[in-house]
């Protein structure tokens, strides 16, 4: 498979934020979201086996590891690496676009599944099929730009009916939408989702590998 980088930092996201882990940034992705931050990751990277891969997660020395891209899922050595990581004793994630069939991910992993807003340029790519697949440990993700995504989302969450199903984590598009306005936003409509900001920026700025 194609590999960018792997690299040990801080979870910046999700349920398990502020948790050492290690990053397994897979290459290429289906979807050009118009806020992504790493579309380094489309193009290039390295060819490894999975068994290379488990040996630079072991070497890490920690337990958690998080699958990420790109769109891991769009590269068909993705499942054998999540189910071996796994097998191997690691707690793992998937940070998955929500565009790809979810269903064969090994149910050991998390997957963190966004749900593309309208601002992204991505919401037709959705595959609302998916929801069929999360299990109670999954967590369901939402980055919005403005008030027009915020609304879409609110939406979308009370349709779906989410929040009783998942813990859905709302993000602010980073350097588009301060937090504190979505949060203002989440408080006026007693919301029932998790204001998520992404914290090895905060620590790191936006830097590849960190």
């Amino acid at each position: 498979m194609r590999v960018t980088e792997i690299f040990l930092s801080i979870q910046g996201e999700s349920l398990t934020q502020g948790l050492p882990t290690v990053f397994v940034r897979l290459t290429g992705c289906p979807l050009r979201c118009c806020y992504c931050d790493t579309a380094y990751a489309f193009s290039g990277g390295r060819t490894m086996g999975v068994g290379e891969v488990l040996a630079e997660v072991a070497a890490a020395g920690v337990r958690h590891v998080t699958v990420t891209g790109g769109e891991p899922l769009a590269q068909r050595g993705a499942l054998e690496l999540l189910r071996r990581l796994c097998d191997a004793g690691h707690e793992v994630s998937l940070e998955t676009s929500g565009a790809l069939d979810v269903a064969p991910v090994d149910p050991r992993v998390v997957k963190v599944m966004d749900i593309k807003t309208p601002g992204s340029g991505e919401a037709h790519r959705n595959r609302w099929e998916n929801l069929a697949h999360l299990g109670p440990r999954d967590q369901v993700k939402i980055v919005v730009r403005d008030r027009a995504d915020y609304e879409w989302a609110r939406a979308v969450i009370r349709a779906h009916g989410l929040a009783g199903r998942w813990p859905v984590l709302l993000s602010p598009s980073h350097g588009e939408l301060e937090p504190r306005v979505l949060a203002e936003w989440i408080l006026a409509d007693r919301l029932p989702v998790r204001l998520q900001v992404q914290l090895h920026k905060l620590l790191w700025g936006d830097v590849p590998g960190r």
